[in-house]
């Protein structure tokens, strides 16, 4: 059978922590299937799998096209996210009767490493049960650390605000001569790459001072060291640490801190850093400290965008759709990416889940400073092209302009 006919619907869902551009990929695919030969519908699923299971099911097809092409300059996640984990074959079963009830041919999961698990999960039990469809996981993460791409969809947009941020910070900090030193929080579990996002700041002159990630084992003495050396000479510290930093037994230091708890994928859950630190700096060297948590604001900060990645997450989806028509499944499309002497280049390429469920790209160590407190020029030369332009944005009463739905059910 040719791997191109098969026709019926179309169904997208969204899973994990959003970003500022997943709603950009999700569009992608919307745009590419609608008005397809082989899509006879296009459907979508309220928060994730946890809609599918529930019959959470919306028409796309009845959706303003005006609204939808909004999309590219929503943040956040515009059909509703989860962090379900699939529990054995029952849930998976469930999933797939309800792709049959709706004729789904063709389902796309946008999200990040425990999404493309859940994916790749659905992908065999459908090749199980003998049920022709396709399966594509369409990648997003502010964190950065999926394997086998070169970046993901919303790491360009999250790393401009947190370096544009910290510009921001190091001018305040330096507004009454003595200032407090602050230590900014930013996301990252297991990978630094937001947080080592920082440092693009300093291409301006207004960057922070130190930066922890969680590659290298945190060491309280060599900290405190390090703020103490130069509060000799500059008083208006700024320190980004990685909210998933550790000691040197693998402890999160958030743990010293706080009491923790653990998501349905058994991640502990992190915060609290930035606040514990200042207490301690205070404490130890009796300086005045300031604690700032980023948060949520890092993954929703649309107004601050990258132009390029908006752009690339809209490739992608459509670029994750063309692969599924044309016969692919069970793969996620990644970023293959060029910087050389001719500029910065993004191609698309399909690889299989497998190689991207459950593994985790973190930033070579070799980019970090041999002092650990910072990232060396082979980082900047990765990330700057990353954060380039800036997308024009539909304003309304002088305030950006969110797709509004109409979120017919099924």
């Amino acid at each position: 059978m040719d791997k191109t006919t098969l026709k019926g619907a179309v169904l997208v869902a969204q899973s994990g922590g959003p970003t500022s551009v997943i709603n950009s990929s999700t569009y992608g695919v919307i745009k590419a299937a609608l008005g397809h030969k082989n899509v006879t519908r296009v459907l979508w699923a309220a928060n994730g799998v946890e809609g599918i299971l529930e019959n959470r099911i919306f028409d796309i097809n009845a959706e303003d096209p005006t609204e939808l092409e909004l999309l590219k300059q929503t943040p956040a996640a515009a059909f509703g996210s989860c962090r379900k984990k699939i529990k054995g074959e029952a849930e998976l079963a469930q999933i797939v009767e309800a792709f049959k009830k709706h004729d789904v041919r063709y389902f796309f999961y946008n999200g990040g490493n425990d999404s493309m698990d859940t994916c790749q999960k659905v992908s065999d039990y459908a090749k199980k049960i003998g049920y022709d469809m396709r399966v594509m996981g369409v990648p997003k993460t502010i964190d950065n650390d999926l394997a086998a791409t070169d970046h993901t969809p919303g790491y360009g947009s999250a790393a401009k605000y947190v370096a544009t941020t910290c510009m921001e910070l190091s001018k305040e900090a330096g507004v009454y001569g003595k200032s407090p030193v602050i230590v900014v929080e930013v996301m990252g579990r297991n990978a630094g790459w937001l947080t080592a996002a920082a440092a693009l700041a300093n291409k301006t002159g207004f960057g922070p001072d130190f930066i922890y990630l969680p590659e290298v084992a945190f060491d309280f003495e060599k900290f405190y060291a390090d703020i103490t050396e130069l509060y000799k000479t500059k008083k208006n510290i700024l320190i980004v640490v990685s909210e998933g930093i550790h000691d040197k037994d693998g402890k999160f230091i958030t743990e010293y801190a706080n009491e923790t708890s653990k998501d349905a994928f058994g991640h502990t859950s992190l915060g609290g850093l930035a606040s514990f630190l200042a207490s301690e700096i205070k404490d130890r060297l009796n300086i005045k400290v300031r604690g700032i948590e980023l948060s949520l604001l890092q993954r929703c900060a649309a107004h601050v965008a990258s132009k390029t990645d908006v752009e690339e997450a809209f490739n992608v989806g459509k670029a994750t759709f063309e692969a599924a028509v044309n016969g692919e499944t069970g793969k996620m499309i990644a970023y293959k990416c060029t910087r050389d002497k001719s500029g910065y280049k993004c191609e698309y390429v399909a690889v299989p889940l497998a190689d991207v469920a459950n593994h985790e790209k973190k930033v070579p160590v070799e980019w970090i400073t041999p002092d650990l407190n910072n990232v060396t020029q082979d980082f900047i030369n990765y990330a700057l092209p990353l954060i380039q332009g800036e997308p024009d944005i539909l304003r309304e009463h002088g305030l950006p302009r969110y797709a509004r739905l109409k979120r017919k059910q099924i």
